[in-house]
């Protein structure tokens, strides 16, 4: 893929499959923080809450991708969250089986609560 210049080419430019399930967790997030700037963010779309990094999403040829779940989200969700840790940031799961509407709103949620806290 080229580097993406905006949010929207990146999205154009995946596999139906994986347009279809970056569109979902896209509008997810947008729900959680309509208030957020979508960005690019190493080379990813990315929301941006006063100019600071809230989550990014990506995805690849064998997954998708949410980021961050940094250690204290870890620690908020754990179970909740374990089957989809890969790494120590990084929330995979497969295009054809897309992480729950309610975890990547309690994930939202957790970063917006830490942005707003200075605690992430």
């Amino acid at each position: 893929m080229a580097k993406p210049i905006s949010v929207d080419a990146y999205i154009a430019g995946l596999p139906e499959r994986e347009r279809a399930v970056l569109e979902h967790l896209r509008s997810t997030i947008r729900s959680v923080v309509p208030e957020a700037e979508e960005t690019i963010a190493y080379d990813m779309p990315a929301f941006r809450l006063g100019g600071r990094f809230l989550v990014s999403y990506a995805a690849y040829r064998r997954h998708c991708s949410l980021f961050p779940a940094n250690g204290g989200i870890r620690d908020v969700l754990g179970n909740e969250l374990a089957p989809y840790l890969s790494g120590k940031g990084t929330i995979q799961f497969p295009a054809d089986d897309p992480l729950p509407d309610e975890l990547v709103v309690r994930v939202v949620r957790l970063r917006l609560d830490q942005l707003l806290t200075g605690t992430g």
